[in-house]
């Protein structure tokens, strides 16, 4: 029995001593590898500083159309904040729209924030708008956002859930809005006339969860789900109507996500 267990703790140590050494056989930079996350396409918010008496924000709406187009309605979305001193007094102004106006301190219009990264001006050129939606497209998300809806037609509720992936680390806050297409309202022409029947895209209605959002955080790996209802106003049109929730921070809008009101599979319930 002596000798059995002198034999066992000569062949243990060795067996120590092999892996000792097979562990500094390899290279210090070896040992660990990285895994870069996943490429998550990044979405993009264009917040179109707006107003019905602004004469050139129709050629700010037509840069819109023409990026969506180029770029795919479902990786630019627009929200038409209809504020300011053009907008004041008109049917699609907003007190919540006149906040983020001066919250971001729009001095004229049409002007559009990217992404809460760039602000834009004025209607010179496309290629200022063009330039900041293309720099935002080419960031990779830190998160993956996705929504769905359901529509309660007698008590005009939406019922809202937001689920998201953390592909890395975020900390900022979740905002959730509702808005609206095909609005007819007049509106101040770039020729100086004014159309009565004007059709408005994208026009901001309410903030479902605040002015600024709600506190959010998710970390790698994670999967998080908010839930929110609201109760429609009897002007709006439901089926015009879309959910935009996103999460932002100090350093902008890190994902987006747009969705109708009432989901095109179902219809209303």
């Amino acid at each position: 029995m002596k000798i059995t267990y002198i034999y066992n703790k000569v062949a243990l140590a060795a067996l120590a001593t092999l892996a000792f050494t097979a562990c500094n056989d390899i290279d210090e930079n070896d040992r660990y590898i990285y895994v870069e996350p996943p490429q998550t396409d990044k979405v993009v918010l264009i917040e179109d500083f707006t107003g019905q008496m602004c004469s050139n924000c129709p050629l700010a709406t037509g840069f819109i159309e023409q990026m969506q187009e180029d770029y795919g309605s479902d990786r630019v979305i627009a929200v038409g904040m209809h504020s300011g001193p053009l907008g004041l007094n008109t049917p699609l102004y907003t007190q919540t729209g006149q906040h983020y106006y001066d919250q971001w301190s729009i001095i004229g219009q049409p002007a559009g924030v990217i992404d809460r990264r760039t602000k834009v001006e004025g209607v010179n050129s496309i290629t200022p708008w063009n330039t900041a939606v293309n720099n935002a497209l080419a960031l990779s998300a830190p998160l993956r956002l996705s929504a769905a809806t359901s529509y309660d037609a007698a008590t005009r509720t939406v019922s809202i859930d937001v689920t998201a992936e953390g592909v890395l680390d975020v900390e900022g806050k979740l905002q959730l809005w509702l808005i609206e297409d095909n609005v007819t309202s007049f509106q101040l022409m770039p020729d100086r006339s004014v159309d009565p029947r004007y059709n408005h895209n994208h026009v901001f209605r309410t903030a479902v969860n605040g002015e600024d959002g709600e506190a959010f955080s998710i970390a790698w790996g994670e999967t998080k789900t908010v839930s929110h209802t609201y109760t429609l106003d009897a002007a709006w049109k439901e089926a015009d109507m879309s959910v935009v929730a996103f999460v932002y921070n100090d350093e902008g809008v890190q994902q987006a996500v747009k969705v109708p009101v009432i989901p095109a599979e179902s219809g209303e319930n």
